[in-house]
């Protein structure tokens, strides 16, 4: 079979393995980089990139992310711009960027802070976006509410998670994994 996310998935478990191996060595935390955005569709992998202790940014939505980046880089330069400024990657295939699997994190964010922040439904979700700045295809907000509810498995695994909003993921937020909720 042709190179897919089975391959993607080892390169990412390899990556955890040898961060837990070098936590255990030094005596450090883990520390993971999922966001909101990609927790909530499962743009993540088990053992791999979800691999550890805390998980500092899992309650910030990925246009947070940037903006945060961006007001820690006024004063002096702390995290280097290009990583900033070039397209978002999981970086395990050659130029592969996350929108070979996601919306725009422009899109996809108000989409998912209706889904989970306002607890609306797709067609309510449709509708709320349907007249804001950035309308989105009713085909598009159902696909996010799929991948939403099939992510929770994931979810339910990863690291705690500090909470910065009032819907984070992590203790005390509890959905069905079999089930559709």
């Amino acid at each position: 079979k042709p190179f897919d996310t089975t391959e993607e998935n080892l390169q990412a478990r390899a990556r955890g393995t040898v961060l837990m191996a070098l936590s255990n060595k030094h005596g450090h935390l883990v520390l993971t980089t999922g966001n909101k955005s990609e927790l909530a569709v499962g743009y993540c992998t088990l053992y791999g990139d979800m691999c550890g202790g805390l998980a500092v940014i899992a309650d910030v939505w990925k246009t947070q992310v940037y903006r945060l980046a961006a007001t820690l880089n006024r004063e002096r330069e702390l995290i280097p711009p290009y990583t900033i400024s070039r397209p978002p990657s999981a970086e395990l295939r050659p130029n592969q960027t996350d929108q070979d699997s996601l919306p725009p994190y422009e899109t996809l964010d108000p989409v998912l802070r209706c889904l989970i922040e306002g607890e609306l439904g797709a067609e309510e979700t449709f509708d709320v976006l349907a007249r804001s700045e950035r309308p989105v295809e009713r085909e598009l907000v159902a696909d996010l509410q799929r991948r939403y509810r099939l992510a929770e498995y994931k979810r339910r695994q990863s690291a705690p998670v500090i909470r910065v909003s009032p819907k984070a993921f992590g203790s005390g937020r509890r959905y069905p994994i079999t089930g559709l909720f």
